[in-house]
């Protein structure tokens, strides 16, 4: 009876492992999110009329993020079309988020309020932004 037991319990474990194997709520980047994008792009990635551009949904964000990466780093000016929306408000450089943390930042949003975008790598994103 005690085997079983063990037995079962272990199958479980592995169940609950499987099921959550390659799931992340992307809870840094989420967290970073909040600390240093949700100010201007909202706690949704909505944006704000046609002064900051959303990132639900977005378009931009899903066909550049070369560009999206350099951005959060370095700051962003000049029009910018987002889903068929110029937007023309600057965005401030983040200089002091390291390389990871621009990852879990992306990766958040990438995932974040419907988004199934590609994730992005620590690799990318120093070929990224070595390559300015």
């Amino acid at each position: 009876m005690r085997r079983f037991a063990l037995l079962s319990l272990t199958a479980c474990v592995i169940l609950l492992l499987g099921f959550a194997c390659g799931q992340t709520e992307h809870l840094q980047g989420k967290a970073l999110y909040a600390t240093h994008c949700s100010n201007c792009h909202l706690d949704e990635g909505q944006g704000l009329r046609q002064l900051i551009p959303p990132l639900a949904g977005s378009d931009y964000l899903r066909e550049r993020p070369a560009d999206v990466v350099r951005g959060i780093r370095h700051g962003m000016a000049g029009p910018m079309l987002v889903n068929g929306v110029t937007y023309d408000h600057p965005m401030p450089a983040n200089v002091d988020l390291t390389d990871f943390q621009i990852v879990n930042i992306v990766n958040y949003i990438n995932t974040a309020w419907g988004n199934q975008y590609d994730l992005v790598t620590v690799s990318e994103v120093r070929s990224w932004l070595s390559t300015e």
